[in-house]
């Protein structure tokens, strides 16, 4: 397993784990990626790498932040597609983004079936355990795991 593979397995678990947790991807798990791979590609790829890594950040904050700007997505997985985004770099990082949009899509089409389920099954009667707005979104850190995870296997 190389270095790259073994940072996003990593990333990728702690920012799911928490995303589905607490529903929030928290900066330390974020801003630590972010790090270890801008100092992963400096040291895999010299200055080119560093400057790769810097862009796929780039690349990674700038892809989804219309959805955070239209408050579909979280400032966390903004973040997280950032850090990813150092760890891969600036071409890898577009097409996780395009494997996490379909993943994120087919996500959603499960959870509002579920929702819509759950409902017929009690039609008429008032949720006792109505959670906050918060917790009934849907952790997108799986699918922005998944689709990074995707990109690396498809360019082994």
């Amino acid at each position: 397993m190389n270095q790259q593979l073994a940072l996003c397995v990593l990333v990728a678990v702690l920012a799911s784990g928490e995303d589905i947790w607490r529903r929030r991807v928290s900066n330390w798990v974020t801003m630590g990626a972010f790090v270890a791979g801008v100092a992963l590609q400096a040291y895999l790829g010299g200055l080119p790498g560093l400057g790769d890594s810097l862009l796929g950040g780039f690349y990674g904050f700038a892809v989804f932040l219309v959805f955070y700007l239209l408050g579909g997505m979280g400032g966390g997985d903004i973040k997280l597609m950032a850090a990813f985004g150092a760890i891969l770099g600036s071409k890898e990082i577009l097409i996780a983004a395009f494997f996490t949009a379909i993943l994120g899509a087919i996500f959603a089409l499960f959870y509002l079936v579920a929702l819509k389920l759950v409902r017929l099954a009690r039609p008429h009667k008032a949720d006792p355990d109505a959670t906050p707005a918060r917790k009934a979104m849907l952790p997108y850190a799986p699918a922005i795991s998944l689709g990074v995870l995707l990109t690396l296997v498809a360019s082994s």
